[in-house]
Order: structure tokens, then sequence, then C-alpha cells
């Protein structure tokens, strides 16, 4: 029961319709939701330290919406007015705006532009801009993605994840793949320095001398990697790979691979290799899904600090200037963390995929 020092939270039949439309339509901006949410659990009798802890927030949080309610109702939820000069848009502008923009196609066109959206609302383009930027609105951005159709998903994200998360004692975890074609490139004029007010600056086009393919293996508990330049990319090339790791860890630890679904990973003469090695333990992610293997996030670092700006005129010298990147980098190593538990990305994944099929209808 709320305290006796608080005013109860009583709501009427219209104002519990309208704040349970605002918590469940996917379209309202969070903040509104959380807003309504505190009263709705206030209103059910909860105290605002339950009610923070329900919703996640802090108690001056709850306080704050709970009085605010209690003062102007529902209008009390939204922001307040701020001071300097009156608004020309009014609300019902600004939820044509925001409603045409998730709801409706711009006749032929794919997206809405601000020169489109503002020639059908009568507004200026500068107008249509800052009211997508105050919602987060961006029609002129697409994200890719992909779903795995792997039909042991699930098995495997609880396998990679349960790695991750609780490694097994005397034992070693590493991510394994190869960064494969890397090119050694350079390009057609000196790269300009940075100076003061301007960029670096490198011209688009270059010159291909030949590519390599990099062979790394990312140990979890430390961030240290194992690495080796191979030339081609066949199992061949696997197999040696595996020798060097082999030779580089103490033989008393087990060693637990998380490797995608490449097809030299998985031949006849890798599978004879592992059995004659037993403490060789290898985890498959599933099928696009190279995001649950971690040291692709090293070879992100390894593009965004090394190669994105290099410039090599042979592919030995490319493998010469990334063996010294990746010894700098073994002096200070930096592990990277796994966090999210295997049921909250299969969560995840379920609203995802819940969203797509509210969509086709």
């Amino acid at each position: 029961m709320p305290s006796p020092k608080l005013e109860p939270v009583v709501l009427s039949e219209e104002e519990r319709s309208v704040l349970t439309g605002w918590v469940r339509r996917r379209k309202t901006s969070q903040a509104l939701a959380l807003r309504a949410r505190i009263v709705l659990l206030c209103a059910e009798g909860g105290t605002i330290a339950r009610v923070a802890d329900q919703v996640g927030t802090s108690r001056n949080t709850v306080s704050k919406w709970r009085a605010r309610f209690l003062s102007d109702r529902l209008d009390g939820l939204t922001d307040e007015p701020r001071p300097g000069r009156p608004r020309q848009i009014t609300d019902e502008q600004v939820e044509r705006v925001v409603t045409a923009t998730l709801e409706e196609a711009p006749g032929a066109d794919t997206h809405w532009s601000t020169r489109s959206m503002a020639a059908a609302t009568g507004m200026s383009q500068s107008a249509i801009s800052r009211i997508w930027r105050a919602f987060g609105l961006k029609p002129h951005t697409v994200q890719t993605w992909k779903l795995s159709t792997d039909p042991q998903f699930v098995d495997k994200v609880r396998d990679v994840v349960g790695l991750y998360l609780d490694p097994p004692e005397n034992a070693l975890v590493l991510a394994v793949d190869e960064k494969s074609q890397m090119q050694a490139i350079d390009r057609t004029a000196p790269i300009l320095p940075i100076m003061p007010t301007t960029p670096a600056r490198m011209t688009h086009d270059y010159i291909r001398h030949g590519t390599t393919s990099l062979f790394a293996a990312l140990d979890l508990s430390s961030g240290s990697v194992i690495a080796q330049h191979y030339r081609r990319h066949r199992h061949q090339e696997f197999l040696r790979f595996l020798k060097l790791i082999d030779a580089a860890v103490p033989k008393d630890l087990d060693l637990h691979l998380v490797l995608d679904n490449y097809a030299t990973h998985k031949t006849e003469a890798v599978k004879k290799w592992l059995i004659r090695h037993p403490r060789f333990h290898l985890h498959f992610t599933p099928t696009s899904s190279s995001w649950l293997n971690l040291v692709e996030r090293w070879f992100a670092e390894l593009t965004n600090r090394k190669l994105r700006r290099s410039a090599h005129r042979s592919v030995v010298e490319l493998e010469r200037d990334v063996r010294g990147w990746v010894n700098e980098w073994n002096k200070d190593p930096k592990p990277y963390v796994w966090t999210k538990p295997a049921d909250e990305i299969l969560e995840t994944l379920a609203a995802y995929c819940q969203r797509i099929n509210d969509s086709q209808h």
C-alpha cells in the first residue's frame, strides 16, 4: 500500500484506457510509455520504491511523474513547454508528420525526404527536419539484418554463450576465424596528413598488389591473439594453424575453439587430426551468426586501427605490417567480455520474429 502521506492515484476508465494504449502501442515514444507505466503501477497501489524497481528507474523519476499526473492528469505526462518564442507548429501537425513517416509511403518513392514531406504537409523542410530529430526518425537510413535458418540455432547459441560466460576449468577458450582476401593496396597518390580544420585525405582509387589470409585465435581470458598469415584458404592451411595453436598452448590445457561453419573446418582430414588430438573441442556458431564469434570484434579492431588507412606495395609488406600490429596488441591485450545470457538473446530474437510476423498482416 502507498504511504499514507501520499495522495492515492485514482484513474478514471478513460484515463486507464489512454495510459494502457500508450504502454502497448509500439510507436509510442519510450519516454511517454515509461511515464504511463509509472502512473498505472502507482494506481495499482505500488509504492514509489517498488514502482522504481519494477520499471528500472530512480525514485525521483517516479515521484516526479506521479506528482505531475496528480496535478495535471494526462496533460502532465507530456514535456512542459520551454520558454521562448511561442510554438508555430501545432501538436496535430507534429502528429500528422510522425504518423505519415511511420505508416505511409510517399507515392512511388520508397521513403520520405524532408522535401517530399514538406510538400505533402505544407510545412517547411526545416520544420520537418526538427520534428524528425525530436522523434529520432531517419527515413533515409536502413539497417540490414539476417536471421539464421540453422535448425540447431538454439543449441549452438546456448553452447557458445555458455563457453563465454562459464568457461571450463583447466581449459582455454579460443575464438577462431580467418580474415580472408586481405588486400595489399597502394594509393595512387600519397596520403595527405591531418591538418587543423582538415582531416587526413587519400585518393579514392588504388592499385592492388595481391591478397593474403590472416588466421587468428583470440584467447577470451586474456585478449591475446595467436595469428598467422597464409596465402591460401584451404583445409590444409587450417590444419597448419591448428598445429600452431597446439604448439603454442601448454599441453596440460584443453582447448575449446569457437568456429564458424566454413567447409574447411569440417573436412575428413581435419576430423582425423582432431581424433588424434583429443584436447581440441570444436564449437560451431549457427549459420549466418558471425556476431557470435568474438574474434570478429578483434578483426574490426584490426581493420579500423591498421588496415583502413594503410598502404602496402606488396603482400610481404602487408603481412609484415600486420604482424607488427599483432605483436603490439599482444604486449597489452584487451579481452572482450561477453555479458548477455543465451536466454536474453533468444528472447530478443523471438520478439524480432514477432515484429516481422506482425508487419506482414
